[in-house]
């Protein structure tokens, strides 16, 4: 009869002849890849418009890049964010932008040539709209062409964020009407907040963004072909010689150059009184912010 072998003498024998083995822990999970297998990668050629190293941005007038969008000025971040100490405004730069989902940024970053002249500098410090500053009467064209003003919206609560109907980056304009469209559904769901609520989306790009433009970006950007839409929630340009005056009150960062303005992002929220109740800089604030701003505006504390 053969030997049976000791349970115990078997688990020795496993031990002492496949030590490596015995003592080797699950190999470790593979490092999580920044960058899906569906980003896009340009090839970029620009020159630094200003350097904003506290936010980790700098504005850059790229030149055409094929096969994703036309000339314009926008802001960039940068990988690894160490990139950005090297530039300075003035400063001609080659690099890679790439588009990852509803992410933008620039990689591999080189300065190509420094500008003979310091680059100009704003003649005058940014106006931040303060709560409780009161908002001009500022003149727009809609998408139906017709002339309509700021202070006819007194008595409601007046939603104002800047677009620009060619913004080529998901997590930039897009967001932005997306987060406005979210808005206007849940306010339609309830009547009587959304007869005292009025949005607008207005273009700092007027020579491009027509009232033809402004219509189909509208109808696209709510997701209907219905024109009442355009009931509530309006898409406007700021006429070129109220651009100036306009992009100082709401901060918005703008060059003109060849027909490019500086895309930087905007949002306001307008008591019905005519005065700013909120304002937002860029595009860190979700709809469910906003939907709370309205609440707390059309009802302020006593």
């Amino acid at each position: 009869m053969p030997n049976k072998l000791n349970p115990l003498r078997l688990l020795l024998f496993c031990l002492l002849a496949f030590p490596a083995a015995c003592n080797r822990g699950p190999s470790p999970p593979a490092a999580a890849s920044t960058q899906s297998l569906s980003a896009k990668r340009y090839p970029l050629k620009g020159k630094v418009i200003s350097v904003d190293k506290n936010a980790g941005t700098a504005n850059i007038d790229n030149e055409p890049v094929a096969g994703f969008m036309d000339p314009m000025i926008m802001p960039y971040t940068f990988k690894p964010p160490s990139q950005i100490d090297q530039l300075q405004p003035g400063d001609s730069i080659a690099a890679d932008v790439v588009v990852d989902s509803d992410k933008y940024w620039l990689e591999n970053v080189k300065v190509t040539g420094h500008s003979e002249t310091p680059a100009a500098q704003p003649t005058a410090s940014v106006h931040i709209p303060e709560p409780g500053d009161q908002v001009p009467d500022f003149k727009l064209i809609n998408q139906n062409g017709k002339h309509i003003s700021l202070h006819q919206y007194r008595g409601q609560t007046l939603l104002l964020t800047l677009i620009y109907t060619r913004c080529p980056f998901p997590d930039f304009c897009p967001r932005v009407s997306h987060e406005f469209a979210a808005i206007d559904r849940q306010l339609r769901a309830d009547p009587a907040r959304y007869g005292k609520t009025h949005l607008l989306s207005i273009s700092f790009d007027p020579a491009h963004d027509t009232p033809k433009v402004l219509r189909a970006y509208g109808l696209s950007s709510a997701g209907s072909k219905d024109p009442a839409v355009f009931t509530r929630w309006e898409f406007t340009a700021i006429p070129q010689t109220e651009l100036p005056e306009f992009a100082d009150y709401f901060a918005l960062t703008y060059k003109e150059e060849g027909g490019l303005i500086t895309h930087s992002l905007s949002t306001a929220v307008i008591s019905p009184n005519g005065k700013i109740f909120k304002w937002y800089h860029g595009s860190d604030w979700q709809a469910s912010d906003l939907l709370q701003d309205i609440a707390a505006a059309s009802h302020p504390a006593s």
